[in-house]
């Protein structure tokens, strides 16, 4: 029984060696990543995308009261999705790297390429952990609720802030999201970026970053904490400021798989 070519390891397939990092490697991502988004600002492209997400998950909430209870999860879950929708940003800092053209019309051109492929399988895995987080979070929704819905939006918050339910659904939530988070982590810390350096097959990219996390577990511990506070600081400025977080981070993901990756 052969392996899918998608996930296969060939000759060309060997893992590349991963490199011990720190805290000053993060911060020196971070700070290409504000370089890069600088020189090529892409928070147009984010607000035209994320005003009108924000306004159905809204609409849907104000509508449909069966929906509140997932709007927590379905934010929080962003993160896991995250480093498949900065696709773009990833090649587009490659092609500054090089000197090669950089516009958002270039952004993409690895999902037409022989990556394609690659990318995509990666992308599943990730939509397959979000799956599987929102299905853990409803079923604590409904183990502590017994699926009753509260008749509005702000009516689920007091009782999430002010009753025992309520705390152990927050405790237990974000545990439950911490382990999803790590996994998904784990799982796409270098690996698309990868792909799109190397031309590398899924199996062998998500191998590279389980390594990766291996071999740096505080400072990847480190990384996923600054990327979640981040996130959290745009989500709280009324979904603002992720037009901004978003590029940033997805910029200083690149350059730290430059870093990480031999």
């Amino acid at each position: 029984m052969t392996s899918s070519p998608i996930f296969a390891h060939g000759l060309s397939a060997a893992r590349p060696a991963v490199r011990r990092i720190g805290i000053p490697d993060l911060k020196a991502a971070l700070s290409r990543g504000v370089d890069d988004f600088l020189a090529m600002p892409t928070h147009v492209l984010f607000v035209v995308l994320i005003y009108p997400i924000a306004g159905v998950v809204i609409a849907a909430a104000t509508f449909e009261q069966d929906l509140i209870p997932i709007l927590f999860p379905l934010a929080a879950g962003f993160a896991l999705i995250g480093p498949f929708a900065a696709l773009g940003l990833y090649e587009m800092s490659r092609r500054r790297e090089w000197g090669l053209p950089a516009t958002l019309a270039d952004a993409y051109a690895p999902l037409g390429g022989r990556s394609a492929k690659a990318v995509t399988a990666v992308g599943v895995v990730l939509a397959l952990i979000f799956l599987a987080w929102l299905c853990a979070a409803m079923g604590l929704y409904w183990t502590l609720y017994g699926g009753v819905t509260e008749p509005s939006l702000l009516a689920f918050l007091d009782d999430v802030l002010t009753t025992p339910r309520g705390w152990s659904l927050i405790l237990a939530g974000n545990l439950v999201g911490a382990a999803f988070s790590l996994l998904a982590l784990a799982v796409s810390a270098v690996s698309i970026p990868l792909i799109i350096d190397k031309d590398a097959d899924a199996g062998t990219a998500i191998e590279t970053s389980l390594a990766l996390m291996r071999e740096n577990p505080g400072t990847m511990l480190a990384w996923g904490a600054i990327v979640a506070g981040m996130l959290v600081l745009g989500m709280v400025s009324l979904f603002v400021g992720l037009a901004v977080v978003l590029p940033v981070l997805g910029h200083a993901t690149w350059h730290l798989y430059r870093r990480a990756v031999g």
